[in-house]
């Protein structure tokens, strides 16, 4: 523990949300940033949440103001970030509408807790959500592509929907028709965590702590767990991400 820590960590197994640094065998972590690991919950699960935990209760949540009984449209369904926005949706009350490359995937999403799964390879994923709901679209979008899909997505939304980005893995420039953010009052906005100040991470941590830890103590939310391996096999780890087949968190598992 560092001068200044009060909190009796010794001893105490943690995961935390890092700025960086966490390929090691050794890690600085913050101290309001780290959360208890529950008794029977294995450290390569723990260490898989902090990271996708608080990127999607900050962005659906809080920055897109989800409340139960709305839609919510997520892409990457299958991915580390979409498995926690399905499992979270599931848990408060939202129906989580997800795309994913393929009908693999979409049966994955699927059994997750997902409402629907669009096979963005074999349907346009604008249709499908007009489809399922009946032309009303969905309340709010959580974007990890960017680009083009931001006109799309809009397309999605619902009168007074809001639109969170979260990744431009499409691209950093998106064309959009303003006079319909105007007629539709649609709200865009996004977020990324790794700038924001350790005390806003602090108050963010505080607040799933008290709102979200408990349900993963219990047991109820678990990670969608992927692939673990040895930390000298990192290149290996991110070839497996790169190839796009996996489904859920891809874990590093330092030496011991």
């Amino acid at each position: 523990m560092g001068d200044g820590v009060t909190t009796p960590f010794v001893g105490q197994m943690v995961c935390a949300l890092v700025a960086g640094g966490g390929y090691a065998e050794y890690c600085l972590a913050e101290a309001a940033l780290c959360l208890p690991v529950p008794e029977g919950l294995p450290l390569d699960q723990a260490a898989a949440l902090p990271e996708t935990l608080f990127t999607v209760w900050h962005n659906v949540f809080e920055r897109g103001w989800a409340t139960e009984g709305e839609r919510v449209l997520v892409h990457g369904g299958t991915s580390g970030i979409g498995t926690m926005a399905i499992l979270l949706g599931k848990l408060f009350g939202l129906e989580v509408i997800v795309t994913c490359g393929g009908p693999d995937k979409c049966a994955a999403a699927l059994a997750l807790g997902a409402a629907y799964a669009i096979d963005y390879k074999a349907s346009d994923f604008v249709e499908e959500v007009a489809r399922i709901t009946d032309g009303v679209g969905v309340q709010l979008v959580l974007d990890m592509v960017a680009g083009d899909y931001v006109a799309r997505n809009l397309k999605c939304l619902s009168e007074d929907g809001r639109h969170v980005t979260i990744a431009v893995q499409g691209g950093v420039r998106a064309e959009l028709n303003m006079a319909e953010v105007m007629r539709r009052r649609l709200t865009l906005t996004g977020s990324t965590l790794r700038p924001r100040s350790n005390e806003f991470k602090g108050l963010l941590a505080d607040e799933i702590h008290k709102t979200v830890w408990p349900l993963v103590a219990d047991g109820q939310l678990r990670p969608v767990m992927d692939m673990a391996f040895p930390l000298r096999e990192a290149a290996a780890a991110h070839a497996r991400m790169e190839a796009g087949t996996h489904i859920g968190k891809i874990v590093l598992v330092a030496d011991q």
